[in-house]
């Protein structure tokens, strides 16, 4: 596969799976588990996709409640812990990058805009990033490591 229909294929299901219903309802607000996060791990195997999670962060910031924060702030964080999940050498410290960088940075915005204490929201966005992240994200890159025929 080439990297630029990755690119493009990673920044769809992103966008999809944060956007369409049901995953709307709970991929937004100070109590969030975005599915499409599970995607965040992809940068260990394919550094390439960091491109693809920043351009579907963006995307489905863009259809967020939050606005200019949110699509700033939100894409800019997700491009920042791309980056170092791509730099991670161990499969299990992978998902750690965007558990840390939304929960300490969205909360950041979040805990303004929603008006709650910065560490309730730390601990929601925290949650639901480990949900995603760890969750689901981490079994699929298990998954990827055995198909993969080059490992790390």
């Amino acid at each position: 596969m080439q990297k630029l229909p990755r690119i493009a294929l990673v920044a769809a299901l992103y966008a999809t799976l944060t956007v369409l219903p049901p995953f709307y309802a709970f991929s937004y607000g100070p109590i969030q588990i975005r599915v499409s996060e599970a995607l965040t791990v992809l940068p260990f195997l394919f550094p390439e996709t960091v491109w693809g999670i920043t351009a579907g962060c963006l995307i489905a910031n863009v259809f967020g409640q939050v606005g200019p924060w949110d699509i700033i702030f939100g894409t800019l964080l997700s491009l920042s812990a791309a980056l170092v999940t791509s730099k991670m050498k161990k499969a299990w410290l992978a998902p750690l990058p965007p558990v840390l960088f939304n929960a300490f940075g969205v909360s950041f915005y979040l805990s303004y805009l929603f008006k709650i204490p910065y560490i309730y929201s730390v601990l929601y966005i925290m949650m639901g990033e480990l949900i995603a992240c760890y969750g689901i994200g981490y079994p699929l890159l298990q998954i990827l490591l055995k198909r993969k025929r080059v490992r790390r």
